[in-house]
C-alpha cells in the first residue's frame, strides 16, 4: 500500500480516497498535482506563511530559543570526523534553506539565500573525564545549546557540535532553527548525512537525486497558489468549523496563567499497557478509523472530563508534503490542524469516535490552508497569555525510524529532553506496532510534574474502560485508578475523631452561656450577639410548636436572606 508520511499520522491510499470523496461531496475537485516550478528570480523571496509567524515571533521576542530543534546521535566505532564535516557541508550546499538569511525590505520580511560555505564542526574532547563527569558535562552542553538563540539575519541556522567520549565513542548534537526545518526535515538530514558520509569514506558516488526545487520556490508558489477560489474554499470550511469556538481550554492547573505566555517546559514519559493495544486496534478497525483517531478521541474525553467544557479543540501537526517534489526537501512545511469536537448529549465513546473521525477526514481534505493565515483571518480575541485557537496539541508519531547506515560505525538517534513548551500541553504517542509509548510535554509555569503523571495514569485507565465497553457514555467511563478510588472512598474517609456526644443546638446553648455578649452573626450592617440570637430563636421555636411543629416534622423556610432567617 502506498503511503505518504506525515509528522502526526500516515495517509494511506485508502485514506486519500476518503479525503477525495469528502472534497467531491462539497463539489470541490481533489487538489491538482501540477508540479511546483523553480522561481525564475534567485533574489530575495517572500516567506512562507509558516515562516512568517516564526519571523514575527523572533521580532517580538528576539533571542528566544523556543523554536530551536535539537537532535542527538550516538556514534560507536571508527568515526571519520573529516568525512562527517564534509558530509554536512554537502548537505548545506544541497539545501538552500540551511543557508538562508531573513531580512526586512520594502516593508516586508524576505528570505535571502546565502552562498554556501564549508561547515566546521565544533569538536569538544571529553575523553579525559570520568563517566559521571562526562554525563554531567554533556547535559550542560546540550541545555546550553538548546537555549542558545539563532540570529535569523546571519544565514547560518545550523550548528553542529561533536562530543568525543572515547576514541570509539562520539555524541553528535546538531541544532537548527524551526524556521528552516521541521521533524520530517531532520529525518531527511540524517538520511542524507549517512549516505554522503558513506560515499566519502568508501569512494563511491552518493545515491542522492538532484533536488527539483528549493524551499524558497515553494514559498513563492504557495503565495501564488493560495488565492482566489482555492483560498476561499479552504477558508469557508475553517470559518464554519472553528467560528465561535471556545477561546481557551481551562485545564486544572497548579498556578494561575501568567499574563505573558511563557515557554518553560519539561516532560514525562509513559507507555500504554500492551494488553490494550490489540483491543484498541480491533475497535479502530470496526469503526473504519485509524489508531490516531481512536487515541485522539480518548484524549479528548480526558480533556472533557478535566475541564467540563463541551467544546474541545485540539491541534495536531501534519507534514503537509503531499507533493513529490518537496518530499526530500529540508524546510518548514509542517502545518497545524485545529480539530474541534462537540461533546453535547453525553454520547457513548463509539459515537464520539465517529464524530472525531468525520472531523479529522474533513480537516485532512482542507489541510492546505496554513494555520498562521487561518488565525489571521478568523481574528480570535488575542492575548499574550496563551496561543490562539489551540493551547493543547496531540501527536501520534507512526513513521518508521530513519535507518542510519555508517560504515564501521553504529549510529543511534537519542531522544532529547524537552526544556521548552510551545503550548500549555502537548501529548506525544509513538506507535511501534505492538507497543505504544508516550511523552507529555507541559508548561512548568502552569503544571507540576505529579499532576502530569496522574494525567498519564488517567489516560491509560480511560483506555481500559473504553476497551471494556465502547458504548458506555463518556461521562461514565472510568478515569481514576484503583489506587485513587481506594484513597478517595476509603483512606480519606477513615478519619476517627473524638466528637462531643451532644447535639448542635446544645453546643450553641453552651456557647450562649459562656459568651452571651459576643457577636454571633453579621449581615450587611447588622449584627447579633449570642444572647439575642438565642432569644429570637426560642421565640420562633415556641411559635412553631404552637402550630404543631414536633420532632420529625418538616418546616419550610421561605424568606429573604437575613439575620431573621438564621434565627
Amino acid at each position: 500500500m502506498n503511503e505518504t508520511r506525515t509528522d502526526g499520522l500516515h495517509i494511506t491510499t485508502a485514506k486519500r480516497a476518503l479525503i477525495d470523496a469528502v472534497l467531491r461531496k462539497e463539489g470541490v475537485a481533489p487538489p491538482k498535482t501540477d508540479r511546483i516550478p523553480p522561481r525564475g528570480d534567485h533574489g530575495p523571496a517572500p516567506l512562507s506563511f509558516a515562516q512568517q509567524r516564526l519571523w514575527f515571533f523572533d521580532q517580538f521576542e528576539p533571542g528566544n530559543s523556543v523554536y530551536n530543534l535539537i537532535t542527538k546521535v550516538l556514534f560507536e566505532g571508527d568515526l571519520n570526523v573529516q568525512a562527517l564535516d564534509r558530509a554536512f557541508s554537502e548537505i548545506v550546499q544541497r539545501h538552500e534553506a540551511l543557508r538562508t538569511a531573513f531580512d526586512f525590505r520594502e516593508g516586508q520580511p524576505v528570505q535571502i539565500v546565502m552562498p554556501a560555505q564549508p561547515v566546521t564542526i565544533n569538536v569538544i574532547d571529553l575523553s579525559h573525564l570520568q563517566e559521571r563527569e562526562q554525563q554531567d558535562k554533556t547535559e550542560d552542553i546540550f541545555h546550553a545549546e538548546a537555549r542558545r538563540p539563532f540570529n535569523l539575519k546571519s544565514g547560518s541556522l545550523l550548528r553542529i557540535t561533536l562530543l568525543q567520549m572515547r576514541k570509539d565513542k562520539h555524541l553528535l548534537l546538531f541544532a537548527v532553527h524551526h524556521i528552516v526545518s521541521d521533524a520530517w526535515s531532520v529525518g531527511v538530514l540524517i538520511h542524507e548525512l549517512g549516505e554522503l558520509y558513506t560515499a566519502l569514506v568508501t569512494g563511491r558516488s552518493p545515491l542522492l537525486s538532484a533536488l527539483p526545487i528549493q524551499y524558497a520556490d515553494f514559498a513563492v508558489w504557495q503565495r501564488q497558489w493560495l488565492q482566489g477560489a482555492v483560498l476561499e474554499q479552504q477558508l469557508e470550511y475553517w470559518r464554519k468549523q472553528l467560528g465561535g469556538s471556545s477561546l481557551v481550554m481551562e485545564l486544572p492547573a497548579d498556578r494561575p496563567r501568567p499574563a505573558l505566555q511563557t515557554f518553560n517546559g519539561s516532560s514525562i514519559s509513559f507507555s500504554i499497557p500492551r494488553a490494550l493495544i490489540e483491543p484498541l486496534k480491533t475497535l479502530t478497525r470496526s469503526e473504519k478509523a485509524t489508531l490516531f483517531m481512536t487515541l485522539l478521541a480518548a484524549f479528548k474525553v480526558l480533556l472533557y472530563r478535566y475541564t467540563g467544557q463541551h467544546d474541545i479543540t485540539v491541534g495536531t501537526p501534519i507534514a503537509n508534503r503531499q507533493r513529490q517534489e518537496i518530499e526530500h526537501l529540508i524546510g518548514f512545511f509542517t502545518n497545524t490542524l485545529a480539530l474541534r469536537t462537540d461533546f453535547s448529549g453525553n454520547p457513548g465513546f463509539r459515537e464520539l469516535l465517529k464524530r472525531v473521525r468525520e472531523t479529522a477526514l474533513d480537516a485532512y481534505a482542507h489541510q492546505d490552508l496554513p494555520f498562521e493565515y487561518l488565525v489571521e483571518q478568523l481574528h480570535p480575541q488575542r492575548t499574550l497569555s496563551h496561543s490562539p485557537l489551540v493551547q493543547v496539541m496531540f501527536v501520534i508519531r507512526n513513521t518508521p525510524e530513519t535507518e542510519l547506515k555508517f560504515p564501521r560505525v553504529k549510529a543511534t538517534p537519542l531522544n532529547s529532553d524537552f526544556s521548552t513548551a510551545k503550548f500549555d500541553l502537548s501529548f506525544y504517542l509513538d506507535d511501534q506496532g505492538e507497543e505504544v509509548t508516550g511523552a507529555i510535554e507541559y508548561n512548568t509555569d502552569l503544571f507540576n510534574s505529579d499532576r502530569i503523571h496522574r494525567m498519564a495514569t488517567h489516560f491509560c485507565t480511560l483506555l481500559r474502560s473504553i476497551v471494556d465497553d465502547p458504548d458506555k457514555s463518556i461521562a461514565d467511563l472510568e478515569l481514576l485508578s484503583e489506587e485513587e478510588n481506594r484513597q478517595l472512598l476509603l483512606e480519606w474517609n477513615d478519619l476517627p475523631a473524638a466528637y462531643p456526644r451532644v447535639c448542635a443546638h446544645q453546643l450553641f446553648e453552651q456557647q450562649v452561656e459562656r459568651t452571651p455578649g459576643a457577636v454571633a452573626a453579621m449581615f450587611e450592617r447588622e449584627h447579633l450577639n449570642y444572647g439575642e440570637l438565642n432569644r429570637r430563636a426560642n421565640k420562633i421555636a415556641h411559635y412553631l410548636r404552637s402550630l404543631g411543629a414536633a420532632p420529625g416534622r418538616i418546616v419550610g423556610i421561605a424568606m429573604e436572606r437575613s439575620l431573621d432567617m438564621l434565627a
